[in-house]
């Protein structure tokens, strides 16, 4: 009689996290701005980053981009070791972020910006422009409609040949996130993008936030206004001097005790 073969269940299959942060230090001189960060991003969602000033958000996302030298630790993007990768490597490999402070080229448009970022464009070498042809020119034409479609989805179509400097601080935040876009990324870092914002152009940026989510691409926010947290995010990391504190929905972190205290210097009882 043949012996009876006991075959254990598949294991369920875990996503591995699109961007992986592990035991991230930055010091300067005796600053420790990153302490040990280590946290991880899923992808197709939006992911909240808060703590209170100080708490080394924005410095995450300058080593993150590799604007910053980290001092140890290690960052992984989509599987690939990023942590001594250069900005412009990190950015081809679809990780793309926007600055808090959103300036721009002083003498270029709207729309020269959105061009200048579009992805792999085959005439900014010297050979190719000379030699490409057709090809280039093809591209070159998908890249206006691309272009032209980005504005109007961000409601930019109006100030397309209107020069950086003579924008809202809204509508430069709005070609920010139009710039990133352009890169075609899989995760945008957007760091306080609703920050100097009216509030009419809050409730927008905040509708196209979520239409980005909705096409399925993974977004890692920093921002302090804890109502937009709460509407945009599908789940929140929290950090305090320069380490992670916790993380989980925003109901979960704000009803933990040790967030409270990092935010109001007090301890709940």
């Amino acid at each position: 009689m043949a012996g009876h073969v006991n075959i254990a269940p598949a294991s369920p299959t875990i996503a591995r996290p699109l961007l992986e942060i592990d035991a991230l230090r930055c010091h300067f001189g005796g600053l420790k701005a990153l302490d040990g960060a280590s946290f991880n991003v899923a992808a197709h969602g939006v992911t909240g980053l808060i703590g209170p000033n100080g708490a080394g958000k924005t410095t995450l996302f300058n080593c993150i981009s590799g604007l910053l030298r980290k001092t140890s630790g290690s960052v992984h993007f989509d599987g690939i070791d990023i942590t001594y990768a250069r900005p412009d490597a990190i950015s081809q490999f679809g990780l793309v972020r926007t600055f808090q402070l959103a300036r721009g080229c002083v003498r270029m448009t709207v729309f020269e910006h959105l061009m200048l970022y579009g992805r792999d464009q085959r005439g900014e070498t010297f050979f190719r422009g000379l030699l490409g042809g057709a090809e280039v020119h093809a591209q070159e034409q998908a890249l206006r409609e691309r272009s032209f479609e980005t504005a109007r989805g961000l409601k930019l179509s109006h100030v397309l040949d209107n020069l950086v400097t003579d924008l809202s601080g809204g509508q430069k935040k709005l070609l920010e996130i139009g710039r990133a876009l352009m890169a075609e990324p899989k995760l945008i870092l957007l760091d306080e993008p609703m920050a100097g914002v009216n509030p009419a152009l809050v409730e927008q940026i905040g509708e196209h936030l979520n239409a980005i989510r909705a096409k399925g691409m993974t977004i890692l926010l920093i921002e302090h206004e804890m109502a937009l947290i709460e509407q945009l995010c599908d789940h929140v990391v929290v950090m305090a001097e320069g380490k992670f504190l916790t993380e989980g929905t925003f109901s979960q972190v704000t009803a933990n005790a040790e967030v409270q205290e990092a935010y109001l210097g007090m301890t709940v009882q």
